[in-house]
């Protein structure tokens, strides 16, 4: 199940935390679109996730394993337990999934809060976030790929909360710039961010944005989600 070339680094991971390289348990775990491989292993009885990255990996993983390790320490993090760049490695604990609750918008706040308050996430690799996502945007308008008239309100709105939004660098905050539901986890009692490839300092508006795309349901909810 482990590639052949990541089994040495695997055998050094399980060695340098557990001090054992044999483990009772191992499956893949799927969901997410990142070229990384990520398993929940078994050792001793107790599960883990274990975490190796291609070397083709676009994004920079000691980013990654930096802004983890800042958001265990604030606990929003599961434990971190082997971070190994050269091997490209990680092993944290695994928190087992429980249905989300009702009021799942109103947990995710005080997490944001606690996010957007933390030192030490790199800045964007790729410039300003909102400058390229209106890069994205025209090429998508270039590309007609609908009829006009099934997006021609849709930009006429983004243009003008184009014209109108701020992009003051001095703002930007630790993000995690990746919040759908495959990157939380509800453990029953309490919410963990997981998977931070893509954490940088962004406007602190796109974590709550996208979090709400699918945790806020209506102009109430919003409001009760933005106050807290």
């Amino acid at each position: 199940m482990i590639p052949e070339a990541k089994r040495p680094a695997v055998m050094r991971a399980l060695q340098e935390t557990f001090d054992m390289t044999d483990y009772e348990d191992i499956y893949p775990m799927s969901g997410g679109q990142s070229s990384a491989l990520v398993f929940r292993i078994v050792v001793r009885g107790k599960p883990y996730l274990l975490k190796t990255m291609r070397e083709e990996k676009i994004s920079d993983p000691a980013h990654e394993f930096a802004c983890m390790k800042t958001a265990t320490e604030a606990g929003i993090a599961p434990r971190v337990w082997h971070m190994n760049l050269e091997d490209r490695m990680l092993i944290t604990d695994f928190v087992e999934a429980q249905p989300y609750p009702n009021d799942m918008a109103i947990r995710i706040a005080p997490i944001l809060r606690t996010l957007h308050s933390l030192p030490g996430f790199p800045k964007p690799i790729m410039g300003n976030y909102l400058n390229v996502m209106d890069g994205f945007v025209q090429r998508f308008q270039a590309a007609k790929l609908l009829p006009e008239s099934a997006t021609e309100e849709i930009f006429h709105g983004y243009a003008e909360v184009v014209k109108v939004y701020p992009r003051n660098d001095a703002e930007l905050v630790a993000s995690h710039n990746d919040l759908k539901p495959q990157n939380m986890v509800f453990d029953g009692k309490r919410l963990w961010l997981v998977d931070w490839e893509s954490a940088f300092l962004n406007d602190p508006y796109v974590d709550l944005a996208i979090a709400a795309n699918f945790f806020v349901n209506d102009e109430a909810e919003e409001e009760d989600y933005l106050k807290a």
